[in-house]
């Protein structure tokens, strides 16, 4: 979310024995990049690293399909502390908001999540986020990690002219996720938490207070992977241990340390876009399908005005495409007329479905070809595979 979330990284096809399940994010991490609070631990686990954003993060444990099936099947848990958490607080802090950001920030209850966008002036798309409501006028925004600085710039100059605040409090927070089916059951059975509520009564996308040994949690009903789970936001010095906790209430459910390779995959088949893939300032919200969350109706909020002059969508929009066979399409490869064999487009994201067992995609094209079971080819290095537009997301989790 925030997807999550996690968002921006460049298309790049690795190949190997397990390249379907391999993602764009896979690259040498440089000695530049930064490690998250647990990284200690997470060699000890045995992780392989990539960098991502600059950051030096667990790209697996074991195998990219063990981390993902685990997250459909029992829970996984994630470290998510490359992300950026940024506080807005004072008297002005929702119109602030209203004004800074795609969506209306001041509607929202306390206590409730919200996805949005912050946009330039041309509407194009500077960062996908989650807005958290913590109180009357003290907000929580999570941004991307390799958008943190330009969301801090671009929050700093539209908060100026308001009674509002702006503190980045990413290096001191730690950030996990347990996400699948059994994740109420693990966070409930961890040492040493213990929530204000049930979990059972935080519904999705809203967010609560909890205490880890004493010390402050927040704990979220949301998620990156199209699972039901939770994302906790803890001091780092308290960090480790409660990682610690949940893998030790995890063993009885099968928990399962997952790397941002799983969590590519699960995001893909839940239909969630990337940043650097299905979004980018050079992207619009009609083409990604986010029209629904710009309020256009606000007075005034940046973009708006381009928006206004620009009613008419443009000539892309982003599907989601099956495949058939085994060879997956991969980011910035085209998307063909299998009649005229002219390119219409390509694809943002592609992997091997690890759940559903063929190939899938999402991809910009003409919205000519927009229509469920349109007939298209993916130019996979030259070989036309067949290919047809499906409706997003494309995998949905059974609810109780």
């Amino acid at each position: 979310m925030k997807a999550p979330p996690a968002r921006n990284s460049q298309a790049n096809d690795r190949g190997g024995a397990r390249s379907d399940t391999r993602r764009a994010l896979i690259q040498e991490a440089p000695v530049t990049s930064q490690n998250t609070p647990l990284h200690a631990i997470h060699e000890a686990a045995g992780a392989s690293f990539t960098d991502f954003s600059g950051w030096n993060m667990p790209v697996r444990y074991t195998s990219d399909l063990t981390e993902h099936h685990a997250v459909r099947t029992a829970a996984g848990l994630f470290d998510l502390s490359h992300m950026a958490e940024l506080r807005v607080t004072g008297p002005e802090a929702g119109r602030a908001l209203d004004y800074a950001l795609s969506g209306l920030p001041s509607a929202m209850a306390a206590g409730e999540a919200k996805y949005m966008l912050i946009i330039n002036d041309q509407a194009g798309i500077i960062d996908d986020l989650i807005v958290y409501r913590l109180g009357t006028d003290d907000f929580l925004v999570v941004a991307n990690a390799g958008n943190r600085h330009p969301v801090i710039q671009a929050l700093t100059a539209r908060l100026e002219s308001f009674d509002a605040t702006l503190r980045d409090d990413t290096d001191q927070t730690v950030m996990l996720a347990v996400q699948g089916p059994r994740a109420e059951a693990i966070l409930s059975a961890a040492p040493g938490f213990h929530t204000e509520v049930p979990l059972a009564d935080i519904a999705y996308y809203r967010i609560d207070q909890a205490t880890f040994q004493g010390e402050p949690v927040l704990v979220a009903r949301t998620g990156y992977t199209g699972e039901d789970g939770f994302e906790l936001y803890i001091d780092r010095a308290s960090g480790d241990a409660l990682w610690s906790a949940l893998v030790d209430a995890g063993r009885d459910y099968d928990l399962q340390l997952c790397g941002l390779a799983a969590r590519d995959t699960l995001r893909l088949e839940a239909g969630m876009p990337l940043y650097g893939q299905e979004l980018g300032e050079r992207i619009r919200p009609a083409e990604v399908r986010l029209s629904r969350v710009v309020e256009r109706d606000k007075d005034d909020f940046v973009g708006k005005t381009w928006l206004e002059a620009h009613p008419e969508p443009s000539d892309k929009i982003l599907v989601g495409i099956a495949a058939e066979g085994r060879r997956a399409a991969r980011a910035g490869y085209p998307v063909i007329d299998p009649g005229s064999m002219e390119q219409i487009g390509q694809v943002t994201s592609g992997a091997l479905s690890p759940t559903l067992g063929h190939p899938i995609a999402m991809a910009l094209i003409d919205r000519d070809y927009k229509d469920p079971e349109t007939e298209l080819h993916l130019d996979v290095r030259g070989q036309m595979v067949p290919a047809r537009v499906v409706p997003l997301p494309f995998y949905r989790r059974r609810k109780d």
